[in-house]
């Protein structure tokens, strides 16, 4: 994941890695074959609501989504990782529109839990294979995710939610749904989603506002148009990064001074060298506490999708949209000075992203074929500044506010431009020779051109003369994707899926992740005639048996990983010295196996568990020194995850309780430094209060009205949760990981009427 800072200062050197390219419960209403999986509107609601619905999704085998707030929203402090690709290498689209890479500064898209509001999701269609050549992505590697939202109501409705929480928390969920508006069926509905609450440690707020639109207009019987749009406000105080050392000699509790009493005062004294007497123990007193760490996203997104009936079996589908962001991560420096002499600054990174596109493809069904193509094209334009604002002195005046409203910045350390055209064709074929086997042949083309410019380098911040200028094109005209399907006796299936496919080059400005705009000028040029984007061959069979009293599946697969590109840094992470370096392939061997039985009517007991044996396949030398990765598991993700789920409904009460073991991860590439493994359990129960009263009193009360409350981390375990979000360290401790929130409290209220 590209740094949010580009570094923060260490005393020691140390030589590190950001791994920016590292890295079921079946919905009745959508059947599930093959490589597909599908997270169902009862798994994603059952949560609090306006969690991150891919905490939903890390309850199936295989996947882990980690995170240091109880709901997931963090943008700097979740990560996802779905059998051992991260979240930039899997392919995501909302409502038909892409939403891109998933990196913290992303140029091409935006982060899923701000595209849409949660309670607006019908469901996650899921891809585990590398194929899906009909996805618009140009980066899914391990897998795709397709967010897909509910449709307005045929009957008029209005919907109103309110969740209170531990450390505060006020979540409001307002829905209003017109109704069929003509005979034809036209409709809409518009919801504002708002998330406030105090952070479970240190102090200040995180704040996120959501706004989503969506009209349906039904065009004779077998056409349609759609249109969705969202605004999305997200301004998060974030937990401070940790170490090894912070968190052994600081605490589990340790965070940045923001809002608590005195809270500047203590960071004016820490970069004077003078800290708080809790910090003797702690090697790095500096980088343990800053002033404020800060997340600000602000997105305008929409499009129209249109599904056209041309003749009998035949259909042009597509999708046109835009998409806006202004984006901003912050941190108050203790290793720069301001024009009035206070020994602190603000440096904020300030994305400003602008891009346009469309899909389209025809799809034709004769005999027994179904035959598709398409294509995808994007532009995107985006602008990036590295700036600097004055801290007061002490007693003169108040600190800068990271997620409010700016004044000029005394300095532009740096800034750049890019500008992209994306690419893709694909041609598909499903053959059903019989009525329970199918048989897909397709391949897919990518072609993504990226140029990038210079506006600002201050030389005596960056330590160079020029940052990256120039272009890098990434293509590659044929990705084939083969599958079958044999569906046999009653309710088994056995499936297969065969694909190869490229992640285009990474995007990223000055420092901030493993790309070649990233570097130098003098280190760019290079590297940009032998730089090569990432490729991999993904292989995987299953068995998956569904019957009213017990579904099983057994899922395994393989990836002969391909140009592994690594961001090498060695020395401070405010202010890193940065290369980009092939470091070869990565053989990754998996199984997925998950069992549920449902003994008693409304009683569902599922359990899975997932193994994975990722290791590097050459060993890396830095600088004259090499470090004996070879054969070490990939960092970050686990070999071994097991995870446990119980619901129950009896009348109107629903009751629910899971439990996730996570296997130790490595933190260092070496592996002589791991995050220990751990238990979570959360647990909740919802009343359907509303029919309930109804039954006994006959009252007109809506019965649509809802009761829940929920626990997260039932034992109060401490944990170690995301890890890496700053690059990895080659060995040894790094100032790269978060810790999990305690227990939690949550009590939610919902009405329709």
């Amino acid at each position: 994941m590209g740094g949010r800072i580009a570094g923060r200062s260490k005393n020691r050197k140390v030589a590190v890695v950001n791994n920016s390219s590292e890295d079921l419960h079946v919905s009745g209403k959508r059947r599930v074959v093959g490589v597909q999986d599908v997270v169902s509107s009862a798994e994603i609601h059952r949560a609090v609501p306006g969690t991150n619905p891919l905490k939903a999704l890390s309850q199936h085998p295989g996947v882990m989504f980690q995170s240091s707030d109880p709901q997931g929203l963090g943008q700097w402090t979740s990560m996802l990782y779905m059998h051992g690709f991260q979240q930039d290498q899997i392919g995501m689209t909302v409502e038909g529109i892409p939403i891109g890479d998933q990196e913290f500064h992303s140029f091409n898209g935006l982060n899923s839990a701000q595209a849409i509001t949660s309670e607006n999701l019908e469901r996650m269609d899921v891809s585990l294979g590398a194929g899906a050549e009909s996805i618009a992505a140009t980066n899914n590697l391990g897998g795709s995710l397709q967010f897909i939202g509910s449709d307005p109501g045929h009957v008029r409705k209005a919907t109103i939610g309110q969740t209170f929480g531990s450390n505060s928390l006020f979540h409001t969920y307002v829905r209003g749904d017109s109704g069929d508006l003509t005979k034809r069926g036209d409709r809409f509905y518009v919801s504002y989603m708002r998330n406030d609450t105090k952070r479970w440690k240190g102090g200040g707020h995180q704040f996120m506002q959501q706004v989503n639109f969506k009209l349906v207009d039904p065009i004779g019987e077998h056409s349609s148009l759609s249109t969705f749009f969202n605004y999305s406000d997200f301004e998060y105080i974030d937990y401070q990064d940790m170490s090894f050392d912070s968190l052994k000699n600081g605490g589990y509790y340790l965070d940045n001074f923001i809002g608590t009493p005195n809270g500047y005062q203590k960071a004016y004294q820490a970069a004077l060298g003078i800290f708080p007497s809790s910090y003797s123990n702690i090697v790095d007193k500096t980088d343990a506490s800053y002033y404020a760490a800060s997340t600000t996203s602000r997105n305008y997104i929409g499009g129209t999708t249109y599904d056209f009936e041309l003749a009998d079996r035949l259909h042009w589908k597509g999708t046109v949209y835009g998409h806006g962001q202004y984006g901003r991560g912050s941190y108050t420096s203790p290793y720069s000075t301001s024009p009035n002499g206070a020994p602190l600054a603000e440096q904020i990174t300030v994305t400003q992203q602008k891009r346009f596109g469309f899909t389209s493809s025809l799809n034709y069904t004769v005999a027994k074929n179904d035959i598709s193509a398409g294509v995808w094209y994007e532009n995107f334009s985006v602008n990036v500044d590295r700036n600097a604002y004055e801290e007061p002195l002490l007693g003169q005046g108040k600190p800068v506010n990271p997620v409010g409203s700016l004044p000029s910045p005394y300095a532009t350390f740096w800034g750049m431009q890019f500008n992209s055209n994306s690419f893709t064709a694909y041609l598909q074929d499903t053959y059903h020779p019989l009525k329970n086997v199918s048989l897909h042949v397709g391949f897919k083309s990518i072609l993504q051109t990226v140029r990038a410019g210079q506006t600002a380098n201050m030389v005596s911040y960056t330590g160079t003369d020029s940052l990256a200028v120039g272009s890098v094109t990434s293509s590659r005209p044929f990705l084939p994707h083969i599958s079958g399907d044999w569906r046999f006796l009653r309710d088994h299936e056995l499936y297969f899926d065969i694909a190869e496919n490229m992640k285009t080059l990474p995007m990223a400005a000055y420092k901030q992740g493993a790309s070649p705009f990233a570097l130098t000028g003098e280190q760019y040029e290079k590297i940009k005639n032998t730089i090569k984007p990432e490729t991999n061959w993904t292989y995987s069979v299953g068995y998956r048996y569904n019957s009213p009293w017990v579904s099983g599946t057994v899922f395994a697969y393989r990836s002969d990983f391909s140009n592994r590109l690594q961001q090498i840094t060695a020395g401070t992470i405010v202010n890193p010295v940065s290369s980009v370096a092939n470091v070869g392939s990565i053989a990754m061997n998996g199984v997925d196996a998950g069992l549920v039985v449902r003994p008693l009517k409304g009683l569902s007991i599922s359990s899975n568990v997932s193994y994975n044996h990722a290791t590097y396949g050459s060993n890396i030398s830095e600088n004259g020194v090499t470090y004996h990765i070879k054969g070490q598991q990939i960092v970050n993700y686990p070999r071994f995850m097991y995870k446990a789920n119980v619901v129950y409904t009896i009348g109107d009460f629903t009751t629910h309780f899971d439990a996730t073991y996570m296997g130790k991860r490595n933190y260092s590439y070496t592996g002589d430094l791991k995050v220990p493994s751990y238990w979570v359990e959360n647990a909740g129960v919802r009343w359907m209060m509303g029919k309930t009263i109804r039954k006994l009193t006959h009252s007109s009360l809506p019965e649509d009205l809802s009761i829940d409350f929920n626990v997260y981390n039932l034992a109060n375990q401490k944990y170690i949760s995301v890890s890496g979000e700053n690059g990895n360290a080659m060995y040894g401790d790094y100032q790269s990981f978060f810790v999990g929130a305690p227990r939690q409290y949550f009590g939610s209220i919902r009405m329709s009427f």
